[in-house]
């Protein structure tokens, strides 16, 4: 619906022109935000929610192209359902950088104050950047990495991911790993896992998962989590 076509359709005696611009300013007030709006319900559903006394929450961040519109958003994962939280709309094309995702993440830190959170991003967000602000700010968080990206365990060589050996059937988890040629961050841990070929079906590639969690079984079980709801805007 375009504001051309409410304009059509609004029940006021005064020119289209008029009617246009007047939506347009009704739209434009800030009581209309998804702070004021959606914010109260979501927080009183969560609240309110059996599934939540456990006080952990889930996310999932994504962009995705819808129209000419660049959107980036952050979706609570909750009873098989990807609810949308917070957006914004990228002034650009292409992927978002770390003050983006850092403003998307931020409302979150007070609207679930008390909550565990956990935080899953597919390669796009891949950021050793956005890792070490994500446990900074106490979040959990299950990144999947690329396999170019360089490692390096205590003090060894620094690698490439693709070199592990990662292959069907394998999985491992390395602890305390340093992520990236960056100096400066926090060592986290590393999660690998390739799921075996299952009647005649073999996945693309395996999985690469840099997180705070402290278990290869968790680390799965969140990336299984953001693969099935990959596409819920």
């Amino acid at each position: 619906m375009t504001i051309e076509k409410l304009s059509s359709v609004f029940p006021q005696p005064i020119k289209f022109e008029s009617r246009r611009r007047s939506i347009q300013r009704f739209l434009l007030l800030p009581q209309l935000s998804i702070q004021y709006l959606w914010f109260p319900v979501l927080k009183r559903w969560v609240k309110n929610n059996p599934k939540s006394v456990k006080k952990k929450l889930i996310f999932a961040i994504d962009r995705t192209q819808w129209r000419c519109e660049n959107v980036f958003v952050i979706s609570l994962i909750e009873q098989k359902r990807a609810i949308p939280v917070y957006w914004i709309l990228l002034p650009k094309k292409g992927c978002s950088n770390l003050g983006e995702q850092k403003r998307l993440i931020r409302p979150l830190l007070r609207l679930f104050k008390g909550y565990r959170i956990l935080v899953l991003g597919d390669r796009e967000f891949h950021s050793i950047k956005l890792a070490h602000w994500l446990h900074s700010k106490g979040i959990d968080f299950v990144l999947r990495q690329k396999q170019g990206t360089y490692i390096r365990q205590g003090n060894e060589s620094y690698q490439r991911l693709q070199s592990l050996g990662l292959n069907p059937g394998i999985s491992f988890f390395l602890t305390g790993i340093q992520a990236t040629k960056q100096k400066g961050f926090a060592h986290f841990n590393l999660a690998g896992y390739y799921k075996r070929k299952y009647r005649g079906k073999l996945e693309p590639a395996g999985w690469f998962l840099l997180t705070n969690l402290e278990s290869l079984a968790d680390a799965i079980k969140a990336n299984k989590i953001a693969k099935r709801h990959r596409s819920y805007v």
